[in-house]
């Protein structure tokens, strides 16, 4: 073959491979949603996003956990606690199957128990429970004053519950998800009851 025709055919399939390439990857990379697609998905998202005032809380290491480690990756949380019978090991299950359904995007995102009950969870309790669900799921804990402080910053209230003498008390708490952005800002929350395929959805177009 004559070598300038050779390389005017190279060029060419270069070229019709490079737009190939750039059709399919914005085919398959999820567009992002508008407000009302989001709301229908359960996620209420915050324009801009809040930045959190300080707390000082401890991580299932028992480490201590300032508001600047939510930093660098998307972070879902829930208030919760151990002893919770029904909606906190629920959503656990529910958040374990969302970062499965995300695939490779799910080294995008953390996700946190909070407690909302830190005289039963320590840290050791935490860890134990978690890994019922992944062992990459994290918790937190810590003084009650504190937890409290930065459950109302992102809209999950609870009541506190202090020295109660009864074994088997439960806490009544929020059951959304809180959306912390990689910039520790807070990003919006997921509104309960939740479904998967629509967390998964709305995720996926966030994290792209």
């Amino acid at each position: 073959m004559n070598r300038g025709i050779y390389i005017t055919v190279t060029a060419c399939l270069g070229f019709m491979a490079l737009i190939l390439a750039l059709f399919l990857s914005r085919f398959y990379t999820p567009r992002e949603l508008t407000v009302d697609e989001y709301k229908a998905l359960g996620a209420y998202l915050i324009d801009p996003p809040r930045q959190l005032a300080e707390f000082n809380l401890v991580d299932d290491k028992g480490e201590i956990f300032l508001p600047e480690q939510f930093n660098n990756k998307w972070n879902i949380l829930f208030f919760g606690f151990t002893y919770c019978p029904d909606i906190c090991p629920l959503t656990m299950k529910q958040m374990s199957d969302v970062k499965e359904m995300l695939g490779e995007d799910a080294q995008k995102i953390r996700v946190f128990l909070v407690s909302v009950d830190p005289d039963r969870d320590k840290p050791e309790n935490l860890r134990v429970y978690l890994d019922n669900f992944s062992n990459n799921f994290r918790g937190l804990t810590g003084e009650i004053d504190q937890i409290y402080k930065f459950s109302t910053q992102v809209n999950a209230p609870f009541f506190p519950v202090v020295n109660n003498p009864e074994p088997n008390y439960t806490v009544d708490h929020s059951g959304s998800l809180v959306l912390i952005d990689p910039d520790a800002k807070y990003a919006g929350f997921f509104r309960a009851p939740h479904d998967t395929s629509k967390i998964t959805k709305a995720l996926a177009s966030i994290l792209n």
